[in-house]
């Protein structure tokens, strides 16, 4: 599925395929949250990197954040590159070269109707700020960090893999 996506002041476009459209993995990771997250999260799909076409690169900037772990006040760089709008600062996609074959775009920025997911999960709960409304009951499933099963897992899985 070719998805659409651009910035909010539109200075950045961008389009790349996806297999795995569904939004269904909710983030509540301090660096989601505090880079992307309107409501305490973000949500990021997959889609193919060599699929990824930027018109209004200039506009594009990255931010890698720093991982601390407890007791460590300076942390590590992330490899993780969050791609973002410079003009009006919106969140765009991620690119981690320890998966170079992907780009993960968040959701918010995708301008293609995405497919409603059928189930949800809430990760990284380990790391919610104490004011975020966390859905629970049935359909939604909770990850103190990553769960193990990975995007296209997931799509497979329920047979919701695009071509």
């Amino acid at each position: 599925m070719k998805l659409e996506g651009s910035c909010h002041c539109r200075a950045v476009r961008f389009t790349v395929v996806s297999h795995t459209p569904y939004p269904y993995m909710r983030c509540y990771c301090s660096i989601c949250r505090k880079t992307a997250g309107g409501g305490g999260f973000a949500i990021n799909i997959m889609g193919e990197a060599k699929t990824l076409s930027v018109r209004g690169k200039k506009h594009v900037s990255q931010f890698r954040a720093r991982i601390r772990a407890k007791g460590d006040a300076r942390g590590k760089l992330s490899p993780g590159r969050r791609h973002f709008c410079a003009k009006c600062g919106s969140a765009l996609w991620v690119w981690d070269p320890r998966w170079a074959d992907h780009v993960y775009p968040f959701a918010s920025a995708i301008d293609t109707p995405l497919p409603k997911a059928p189930e949800e999960q809430e990760i990284m709960l380990d790391y919610a700020a104490p004011w975020c409304a966390i859905p629970e009951g049935r359909g939604h499933t909770h990850f103190r960090e990553y769960p193990e099963e990975g995007i296209a897992d997931w799509h497979a899985k329920r047979g919701l893999k695009v071509r």
